[in-house]
């Protein structure tokens, strides 16, 4: 069963555009991840935050990437860092229009 991942940190490095580009090679990378089906990235000048929710195809694979993405953060300085995995309730999600592929 596919599953969600939310990730959040402190962040007052770069926004937008220039993410985009300083984060490229590590969105080009994700895509790889075993059971990796999508991500939304999230930033949040006014509040210094930026983060991701993610689906995977399992929990299994959803822990492992959440507990390597926390290290890779943790290694890029970064602290404070905020994950969880949640299970997706199917029907509702779908009479929400939720991305469930």
């Amino acid at each position: 069963m596919a599953v969600i991942i939310h990730v959040d940190f402190p962040h007052n490095d770069v926004w937008g555009k220039e993410m985009a580009v300083q984060m490229n090679e590590l969105a080009q990378s994700i895509n790889n991840e075993p059971g990796f089906i999508w991500k939304f990235w999230t930033e949040s000048k006014k509040d210094e935050m930026a983060g991701g929710v993610y689906m995977f195809d399992s929990r299994e694979n959803a822990e492992k990437y959440l507990k390597m993405h926390s290290e890779r953060l943790a290694q890029f300085g970064y602290s404070n860092i905020r994950g969880k995995v949640f299970e997706i309730n199917e029907e509702l999600s779908a009479i929400c229009k939720a991305p469930l592929q």
